[in-house]
């Protein structure tokens, strides 16, 4: 996988930045707007879920753990079932899996649709089919894994009002499909980012993403030493 081959040369660095700069972090360039459909503020705090696929689970992580109102995030395999859910499985391309990041929520601290905000904004291109930047395959594929009907329709009202809105160059090819499962990945994926910054791929595909919510969303950021 082009991930792994980034990990011990240097020399990638330059390769990647070259030519899969644009690609790795396209969707830092797009200010999406606030969703018009969204869940109110909870009056007590509290604990929700939210399942997203946005590339490599890597820079997913790395972008949510840093988000205000968030209290947990973990990297994993959604969309396929539990006998394949290992990276080695995963990266053949033929489990039905995605990369996904389970985000564990305070939801008087921060809705769902700031998080869709977030997501659309920052962690991805969401006009990318089956793909990321250099990292090709249906489990890099965007995907928003709803855990009930409240997330079902706020992400699907808010695709629909970027779309109308033309927010993108191109249609979103975002799938919208319920969660039927969420397996860990590997316990050295989790925190991937935080622990490895001197990754080429991490400095070129995920850095920016993070540096792109702090500038997008100063009210949200925050910083993050691990669990």
């Amino acid at each position: 996988m082009f991930r792994l081959l980034a990990v011990r040369s240097a020399l990638l660095t330059l390769l990647l930045a070259s030519f899969f700069c644009a690609g790795c972090h396209a969707a830092t360039g797009v200010a999406a707007p606030a969703s018009t459909t969204d869940a109110q503020l909870a009056q007590k705090p509290g604990r929700d879920t939210a399942v997203f696929a946005g590339g490599c689970f890597w820079g997913t992580q790395s972008v949510f753990e840093r988000v205000k109102g968030v209290l947990d995030t973990t990297a994993g395999y959604a969309g396929g079932t539990a006998a394949t859910a290992t990276y080695d499985q995963v990266t053949t391309e033929t489990t039905g899996h995605a990369e996904s990041v389970k985000v564990v929520y305070d939801p008087s601290k921060i809705t769902y649709g700031k998080l869709l905000q977030v997501f659309f904004s920052v962690v991805h291109d969401p006009t990318q089919l089956n793909r990321q930047g250099p990292d090709v395959g249906t489990s890099y594929r965007s995907a928003i894994f709803y855990r009930n009907d409240e997330q079902r329709r706020i992400s699907a009202a808010y695709i629909a009002q970027l779309d109308a809105a033309n927010v993108f160059p191109k249609a979103i090819v975002t799938h919208v499909t319920p969660l039927k499962g969420f397996y860990d990945a590997e316990s050295y994926h989790q925190d991937y980012a935080l622990h490895n910054p001197g990754n080429p791929y991490i400095l070129v595909c995920d850095k920016p993403k993070v540096d792109a919510l702090k500038e997008r969303f100063p009210e949200l950021f925050r910083d993050y030493k691990g669990k």
